[in-house]
């Protein structure tokens, strides 16, 4: 039986993510995963907006329980529902604290971070990937498009540049499929990476060298290597820190990182995200504590109907490691407030060698 259609209407996942996943066809013996399954029977009228057209962009293909997926996959977010394309993988150390111990066959190693237990490394495969513009409009209440900064040389200047709609994608939340069209994903820099090869009927999307060149020359910017993840109270804080750089202001060094949380309610409750309570240690010996309200200026919403919310902040230290961690605290729909703990993360940096060298653009420059 011919692999299910895939289709999905992103005005209809701005009003419900629970969509994220559409299919118009869909039998258990057409080798399509539970999963898959499970998203595809999300689909009814009862669900949909009414006045909403589900849009065909391709057609399913099998989950990898095994292996990783490889450059020029096009994929849907499992959780925010854009379309995107994989550029190349990333192998991550994730520390996981609601996992008691690894499996056996798991490499693992200890985590160098603050707190009461010690926590195992597991090897976790992310994907740093193309997102599509299209899509970024209706998912900005639930997520901020992410973007890979770094600090440059530019002008006799070290300035702090955004590439906007690149993301990290862990391996779970790549629901794979394939597609007809030659130009797929919209984003300024789809054909300057991936060129279209027809004999490669698998993956049709191939990395050109200008990929690879600026894979390995951005290697310490791009690069990933710890995540760091914990529950409270059905509340999964999910943290990625990312060395950017250092720079010189008045005569001393400071150093830059962004870290990429992505906070996920996991129950049926509505909560509210009301405060963050940061505390920043430094390895010069300085301890800061950060409260505010929400976070970016927001406050989201977590909802069986939108339960994940993404954002990205940056920190700097005048010493070249430190680590922070703390707690957002929520409200739930009775207006009584409890507290959701931040994992504890490490900031280190990397050997210096700045990017001055090739940017693929779009950027834009943030200080």
């Amino acid at each position: 039986m011919a692999a299910p259609v895939l289709s999905r209407c992103l005005s209809a996942l701005a009003v419900n993510p629970a969509l994220r996943l559409r299919a118009l066809t869909a039998c258990s013996a057409c080798g399509v995963g539970q999963r898959q399954q499970q998203h595809a029977r999300l689909l009814s009228s009862r669900n949909r907006p009414e006045g909403k057209v589900l849009e065909p962009v391709g057609v399913f293909e099998a989950l990898k329980q095994q292996g990783k997926y490889e450059t020029g996959q096009l994929f849907l977010h499992s959780v925010f529902g854009y379309r995107g394309i994989v550029l190349f993988p990333w192998h991550a150390r994730l520390y996981d604290r609601d996992v008691a111990s690894c499996s056996s066959d798991s490499k693992t190693e200890n985590s160098g971070t603050q707190g009461s237990k010690e926590v195992k490394g597991k090897t976790h495969t992310y994907y740093q990937v193309l997102i599509d513009t299209r899509d970024c409009p209706h998912i900005s209440q639930r997520s901020q498009t992410e973007a890979v900064t770094f600090l440059a040389n530019h002008d006799d200047s070290r300035a702090l540049y955004a590439i906007p709609g690149l993301d990290y994608v862990s391996h779970e939340d790549i629901l794979p499929y394939s597609s007809s069209d030659r130009s797929p994903i919209q984003h300024e820099l789809f054909e300057r990476f991936l060129s279209y090869d027809p004999s490669k009927a698998a993956l049709p999307f191939v990395a050109r060298d200008t990929l690879r060149a600026w894979q390995e020359k951005n290697h310490p910017w791009l690069e990933l290597s710890d995540v760091h993840r914990e529950t409270t109270e059905n509340i999964r804080v999910t943290v990625i820190p990312f060395y950017m750089g250092m720079r010189e202001a008045q005569n001393s060094h400071v150093y830059w990182w962004r870290y990429c949380i992505r906070l996920e309610n996991l129950g049926t409750e509505v909560v509210q995200l009301r405060e963050r309570h940061w505390r920043i240690f430094s390895l010069s010996g300085t301890l800061e504590t950060v409260r505010g309200r929400g976070v970016v200026g927001r406050e989201p919403v977590l909802s069986k109907e939108q339960p994940a919310f993404q954002y990205s902040s940056h920190v700097s230290l005048q010493a070249p490691s430190g680590h922070m961690w703390g707690s957002y605290c929520f409200e739930r729909a009775n207006q009584s407030p409890f507290d959701v703990r931040i994992p504890p993360f490490s900031l280190e940096s990397k050997a210096e060698d700045s990017p001055n060298g090739f940017l693929p653009g779009p950027f834009t420059t943030l200080t």
